[in-house]
């Protein structure tokens, strides 16, 4: 990997390289939309930084064991590692490099320096907007102390409780920073290549406003709304909406400026110019061949393009069953943001130090949100703000948390008071007086469930609370219910519970979990992957230390069909707890994962034989496809009379590649798309067709990747398994590749 790339160097598969925001501009560049000329600076040069300056290992003490919740432990351990990574040097050779490209843009050019983060503008990763942007910038020091500042943002408290609550380690996340010609924008935006309220496909939705478009993204202003039909192009609605100020460029800073009154009221753009954003928004999503979320400017009359990235709100609320009750008073009116109805009692903040006052279930109530109230956004029930559009920061946040959310009422904050009861409709756009929802109204999942798909679409779980929730969903069934949570729920190393004499404590405990998920979702499949602690996992269960040994890499190491092999007692209150749930429920299956060999699987199916739970009609046995030796055997496996594969695409793509995921210095180059996995994958998918016996996946490839799906479809996959907040988007893909098929 080189330091610098720039954008027309790049492509849409670049993200392990330059972060989604840099990747896409490559993309955009390629596809001969109008882009700013720029370059990126690689996640190689944040990489090098840290380390070099053993920043890293400063990360590492500070956030292996944050709380995301702990408000103040959050702030502490930002300005910690900002702080350090502000008052270090960049290396000289790197320095010189940013500064020589940075001088082919022209001479001493303004230039945007924007963040663009590996886990971010993916379909499966979005809150974008955690790490900072920085306009306006001229000259050598204010280049590289702005890149600094854009490495240090990677760690403000908002970024760091994402990727905490998300999962994603801290030290896998890459900063690159795209370095482009800053645009005099008159007028700027976004538009969504898809209606991103009520996700009408049929519609482009275009909002713009005087000036820079952070205005917009933020909510600082309610923007013009322009709607387009995607199909004819025509203008089918405008809401024109007063602008009192803007923000401009003034000398190297950005300032707030007044419209003249002659101007405030007028359409920001010209018809012409609304027909010929929507063209290129209907380019750029037939080029992604998935709905968008765009950033543009115009500046002299040009359009530009700045920005493109998947549209990550469409598992959104459908219309709910609420109902408002008649003749309540409406207290506020705004604009319909995200759908849905709740109550709750208000809180208001005023700034990101008042977050801890949001209790679960509050609705907040802000001028206008931005990235470091996700949080709060998270435990509220309802969004209510004074600015902005159906694009600002809280109307994108609240589709992605599916709660609702009403924008723009100029004078909520000013009209309720803490303690206030209210009804949030984001639906009609409106809040009433109390708490006016019928009683015992529900609110449903969304997506459609008579959209039918020849793949069954699964879904991976572990989690016993969500169960029941996730059921509602469009979904034929669990591919991947993990055993490791319910076992580090029941807190206890297996072995030491099994030499205490609580072995039946233990059998009951995993059964009741079990049972949650096989009774929410009955009759539907639920495939139990037996457990897959790894040692050091193991180690830290209570009593882990007695019977665990330090391996150098866990990871290919004693786990999986060795562990029930060699310790067959712990094996059999596995299948003993799932003898107990199937006792009711005949729709538990059971997935064996991490088998290296023949012999290996043989012994395990001898094993289940002795407990009782022979593979029969009725009960269903799988492999996990995770090791490539299970991919150049797959026939063999077939004629032991296994069900089928389901594909773990993390682990065959490690094992493939020879890439430890877990090592920062190499994870960059982990990409499931590659060449090497994907043709496994297809080998394994045709064996299986040809022998009649059913293909699943349950890796992360279907959750981030719609390429990877769509190639698993057309070769013949029976079923795909996907995180649940990518279901809805998953089955229509499905559908929309199947129709094209058959």
């Amino acid at each position: 990997m080189k330091n610098i790339y720039w954008f027309d160097e790049l492509r849409k598969s670049d993200i392990p390289k330059v972060g989604g925001k840099g990747a896409n501009l490559g993309e955009l560049t390629a596809l001969g939309v109008p882009v700013p000329n720029g370059f990126c600076l690689s996640v190689k040069s944040y990489f090098d930084f840290i380390k070099k300056n053993q920043i890293d290992r400063l990360i590492k003490s500070e956030l292996s064991e944050i709380d995301p919740e702990d408000n103040q432990a959050l702030l502490h351990s930002s300005q910690v590692i900002k702080h350090a990574i502000l008052n270090h040097k960049i290396g000289d050779k790197l320095k010189k490099e940013i500064i020589t490209t940075y001088h082919k843009l022209g001479k001493n050019k303004y230039v945007a320096v924007r963040s663009s983060a590996t886990a971010e503008d993916l379909p499966s990763a979005s809150f974008a907007g955690q790490q900072a942007t920085f306009l306006n910038v001229r000259g050598e020091k204010n280049l590289i102390e702005a890149v600094k500042k854009c490495w240090a943002s990677l760690f403000e408290p908002r970024a760091i409780y994402y990727r905490t609550v998300n999962k994603f380690d801290h030290m896998k996340v890459g900063l690159a920073i795209p370095i482009q010609i800053m645009v005099e924008a008159d007028i700027a935006g976004v538009m969504f290549t898809i209606d991103p309220v009520t996700n009408n496909k049929k519609i482009i939705d275009i909002e713009g406003a005087y000036g820079l478009g952070e205005v917009v993204v933020s909510g600082a202003v309610s923007p013009d709304r322009y709607l387009v039909d995607k199909e004819t192009l025509k203008i089918k609605d405008k809401k024109i909406i007063k602008q009192t100020w803007a923000i401009k460029r003034s000398g190297s800073a950005n300032k707030r400026v007044k419209i003249p009154f002659s101007s405030q009221e007028e359409q920001k753009l010209t018809d012409k110019q609304i027909i010929a954003l929507a063209k290129i928004g209907k380019i750029i999503e037939e080029h992604y061949q998935f709905p968008q979320d765009t950033e543009w400017a115009v500046a002299a009359g040009k359009i530009f393009m700045l920005q493109s990235r998947p549209v990550t709100t469409m598992k959104k609320k459908a219309r709910t069953e609420a109902k408002i009750k008649k003749a309540h008073r409406i207290i506020l009116k705004g604009a319909a943001a995200s759908v849905g109805q709740a109550a709750g009692t208000v809180k208001i903040v005023e700034t990101p130090k008042e977050l801890d006052k949001i209790k679960k279930g509050d609705v907040l109530v802000a001028k206008m949100t931005n990235p470091s109230y996700v949080p709060a956004m998270k435990r509220a029930s309802a969004i209510v703000t004074d600015e902005g559009g159906s694009t600002s920061h809280a109307a994108i946040v609240s589709r992605e948390l599916a709660i609702p959310c009403v924008v723009g009422t100029s004078e909520a904050t000013a009209k309720l008071k803490d303690g206030d009861i209210v009804t949030v409709d984001g639906e009609a756009g409106l809040v009433y007086e109390g708490n006016v929802v019928v009683a015992g109204s529900r609110q449903q999942a969304a997506g459609s469930r008579n959209l039918k798909t020849k793949t069954k679409i699964y879904v991976n779980l572990a989690e016993v609370e969500a169960a029941e929730r996730i059921s509602k969903l469009p979904v034929d069934g669990v591919g991947l219910l993990r055993a490791e949570f319910m076992i580090a729920e029941i807190g206890e190393h297996p072995r030491s519970m099994l030499e205490r004499g609580k072995g039946k404590e233990f059998i009951n405990k995993l059964a009741a979990g079990i049972e949650r998920f096989a009774k929410a979702f009955h009759p539907r499949p639920v495939i139990y992957r037996a457990t897959d602690f790894k040692t050091n996992e193991y180690k830290n269960l209570k009593g882990g230390d007695e019977y665990e040994h330090d391996e150098p890499n866990p990871m290919i190491g004693y786990r999986g069909a060795m562990r029930y092999i060699q310790e067959p007692d712990l094996f059999e209150l596995e299948i003993k707890a799932m003898k107990k749930v199937r006792q009711n429920y005949k729709n538990l299956h059971l997935m064996i994962p991490f088998v290296r060999t023949i012999e290996e699987m043989k012994k395990v199916i001898t094993l289940l034989n002795k407990f009782g739970l022979p593979r029969a009609k009725g009960f269903e046995l799988y492999v996990m496809c995770e090791v490539p030796s299970t991919v150049i055997l797959a026939q063999e496996f077939i004629d032991l009379g296994i069900d089928g594969f389901s594909i773990g695409s993390n682990d065959l793509t490690q094992l493939t590649l020879g890439l430890d995921r877990d090592n920062e210095r190499v994870a960059s180059e982990f990409d499931e798309r590659n060449p090497a996995v994907m043709q496994s994958m297809k080998k394994v998918i045709e064996i299986c067709q040809k022998n009649k016996v059913k293909c699943s996946i349950c890796g992360q490839a279907p959750s981030v990747y719609p390429e990877v799906t769509k190639a698993l479809i057309e070769w013949g996959m029976t079923s795909v398994s996907v995180n649940p907040d990518v279901i809805i988007k998953t089955r229509e893909l499905v559908a929309k590749v199947e129709k094209k098929l058959f």
